[in-house]
């Protein structure tokens, strides 16, 4: 069995009018990447750069298979239709290559088998700041992703891009 997927526009409007939105949503990002880019920073600019602030006192770093679990709704105030963030750390963007996306992508497909959800929206690693081409991070990423349902974070270029991949599966 393999993952299924679907996209979601790195749009926080998008995201807001989701009706059954997923459980978890995964931010992988380079420990040299400030401010964040991407889904990651749209998340940091909805919980008023607290997710800046944890790296800022390093607390999260970045490193290279660093996994933070994180709540972003607290206090009752719901920023994000994801009730948890995992944060995972991608080390230094120039040290980033495919072996590395396998390596991350199967440390993010673990930690999802043993967190639970059987769907999830993921930001595919090495494509906040455009390492990897929207095509090939999902290739390596659903390499990794043996079952559940992946909801793909992407530019809608990028999603038109990866497209064929998931007309394959």
């Amino acid at each position: 069995m393999s993952a299924s997927v679907s996209f979601l526009a790195s749009d926080l409007g998008k995201w807001d009018s989701l009706e059954n939105a997923p459980e978890t949503l995964v931010l992988p990002f380079f420990s040299d990447e400030r401010p964040l880019r991407g889904a990651a920073g749209l998340c940091d600019w909805r919980l008023c750069g607290r997710l800046s602030r944890l790296l800022q006192t390093s607390r999260v770093a970045g490193k290279l298979g660093e996994t933070t679990l994180y709540p972003p709704n607290v206090s009752g105030a719901r920023r994000l239709p994801f009730q948890r963030l995992v944060l995972v750390g991608l080390g230094p963007a120039d040290r980033f290559d495919e072996r590395a996306a396998q390596e991350v992508s199967r440390l993010i497909a673990d930690k999802m088998a043993k967190l639970g959800p059987s769907r999830y929206a993921l930001v595919p690693p090495g494509r906040s700041t455009g390492r990897l081409s929207a095509r090939r991070a999902l290739e390596i990423y659903l390499e990794a992703a043996k079952t559940g349902e992946v909801v793909v974070i992407e530019s809608v270029a990028g999603q038109k891009e990866a497209a064929e991949l998931t007309r394959s599966r």
